[in-house]
């Protein structure tokens, strides 16, 4: 798979819903803003966890997004 987290694969990310997601992507900016702490004092261990957690969040606005301009459904609701 590509870096990214195992439990944020795109498949799960498009089986929740809006509310899910977005709880989702503040947990994700929440562990961007100590993993840019522990970086700034020099006590990361894992950088690449930096980039994986970028991606997340990339992810999961992408697919926000793509609901919001209909070209992605969202669980449970009817294509029109």
């Amino acid at each position: 798979m590509a870096i990214g987290s195992k439990e944020l694969a795109p498949t799960e990310l498009d089986g929740m819903d809006e509310d899910t997601l977005v709880a989702e992507l503040k947990k994700a900016k929440e562990e961007l803003f100590n993993l840019r702490f522990q970086s700034a004092t020099g006590q990361l261990e894992s950088h690449g966890r930096l980039k994986a957690v970028r991606r997340d969040i990339a992810r999961i606005y992408t697919i926000l997004r793509e609901r919001e301009l209909g070209i992605r459904t969202a669980p449970g609701s009817s294509a029109q």
